[in-house]
């Protein structure tokens, strides 16, 4: 009886434990299981720049921002559109009329990703939902006339698929926000006036169970409050048990605090990071948005795109793939092909990836060509293949076999062959004819090694 009183006491203790708002409390936070478990997401940069379809997502800041302007968005601007035309004549051409969210969605689920982030808000401001809090510059009041992020949520939730919200903390050209930038950001009317309320009335209007935060170098945490807007979010909020948070809130921040790292964009560390991290990056290399003249050479294909997947799961990561949809609402069909594409290597090998767990050793290339990539789960580890073997065999020379050491691959349960390099670690495996791979990677499934 005294052991069940503990363990309700114990119980109730964590259940009514509370982070405070700093970012040591914050960062002991543990991360929620389902975040690493997914392993694969895909991300969506979507809004009023995907109109001009020109130069990238920055368009806007690049043509009327940054001093001096980029001659290029100048030049295409001069050449397309009559003088004096603004950026915010845009936003009624930004009519999504063939958005279909169950389309979205099924490409999505057939991408094997586990998760999905939209853009409910950029740097340019405009919000892809109906903010209270930005009146006529949002995707209800002008442009499709529609909400766009609840119309996926309910598509993505409808296919068993975790939905996050991409956020920009800051905007370019709101007035609020240059007044508290000329101030040396020692005012915080944009943050309180415009940011911090749409951030609640985003959370508790549809429960995201990701927030992807960006925009926030400009200025140190404490102009954002990120701190107690995470506090907030991890003791109070709707989704308080469910959430995962980047690490994007404040200058300097960045692979310090937060949630899971990002970095940098398309952040690749050399080795295993202590912490939970994530690569984002995206099918088209030269952008985040879409491009009207971007160029299939411009695009990752999908052999690089699985290796650089499997090397991130490999090291502990999660991979965010990004596409850029039309402002027509139409996900570009090269862009389909490649999440088709990597849904199709998932189905065959997506046991080496989600919810696997880094091994102690995440890589060799003892073949003397490509690397080869390892995950684990318990006394189980899949040796990824991501270019296909000159010769007829393979040879490992970390893993530690025992008597009882099965080797296959996957796709395939029939055992394989195989003897050992040495009395204390390695294996050479005779491999059949190797079948088409849509990744061009292939997947040794070793059990019982150590």
């Amino acid at each position: 009886m005294l052991l069940l009183l503990l363990c309700t006491a114990a119980l109730v203790s964590q259940t009514a434990a509370r982070y405070t708002a700093n970012w040591t409390s914050l960062d002991a936070r543990p991360l929620p299981a389902w975040y690493d478990q997914a392993k694969v997401g895909i991300f969506v940069h979507w809004g009023v720049f995907s109109v001009p379809g020109f130069d990238s997502e920055w368009f806007w800041w690049h043509w009327q921002g940054q001093q001096p302007p980029d001659p290029k968005c100048v030049s295409y601007m001069r050449s397309n559109y009559p003088p004096g035309f603004s950026y915010a004549e845009f936003a009624p051409q930004f009519r999504a009329q063939f958005f279909n969210p169950g389309e979205w969605a099924d490409i999505f689920k057939a991408s094997g990703a586990k998760y999905v982030v939209l853009t409910a808000k950029h740097h340019e401001g405009f919000t892809n939902w109906a903010s209270p809090y930005s009146w006529n510059w949002n995707s209800v009041d002008t442009g499709p006339h529609r909400d766009l992020v609840g119309d996926l949520a309910d598509a993505v939730r409808n296919r068993s698929l975790h939905y996050g919200l991409y956020n920009s903390l800051y905007e370019w050209f709101n007035p609020l926000y240059l007044a508290d930038k000329k101030n040396g950001f020692k005012t915080q009317n944009f943050v309180m006036q415009k940011l911090l309320p749409e951030l609640y009335n985003m959370v508790v209007r549809y429960k995201p169970e990701l927030i992807w935060s960006d925009g926030d170098w400009e200025a140190p945490d404490t102009y954002w409050n990120s701190t107690q807007f995470l506090a907030w979010l991890y003791n109070d909020s709707p989704v308080k048990d469910t959430i995962v948070t980047n690490d994007r809130w404040g200058a300097g921040c960045a692979c310090k605090h937060g949630g899971y790292f990002n970095c940098e964009d398309k952040y690749t560390p050399g080795q295993l990071p202590k912490h939970k991290w994530e690569k984002c990056t995206s099918v088209d290399k030269l952008s985040w948005g879409y491009r009207r003249n971007m160029r299939l050479i411009e695009l990752m294909d999908l052999p690089s795109i699985i290796k650089d997947m499997v090397r991130t799961v490999a090291l502990g990561g999660n991979y965010l793939l990004n596409v850029g949809p039309t402002s027509d609402g139409v996900i570009p069909p090269v862009f389909e092909e490649r999440l088709r594409g990597v849904g199709a290597w998932l189905d065959v090998n997506g046991e080496a990836i989600y919810a696997s767990k880094p091994w102690r050793v995440q890589t060799e290339n003892s073949t003397g060509q490509q690397p080869i990539w390892y995950t684990s789960k318990g006394t189980t580890v899949y040796a990824i293949m991501v270019t296909k073997p000159s010769e007829s065999i393979v040879k490992l020379l970390v893993p530690k076999t025992s008597p009882t050491t099965k080797v296959t691959y996957l796709g395939n349960p029939k055992a394989l062959p195989w003897s050992p390099v040495g009395p204390s670690s390695g294996l050479i495996v005779l491999l059949p004819q190797l079948p088409y791979s849509p990744g061009e990677a292939w997947v040794l499934k070793l059990e019982n090694v150590h």
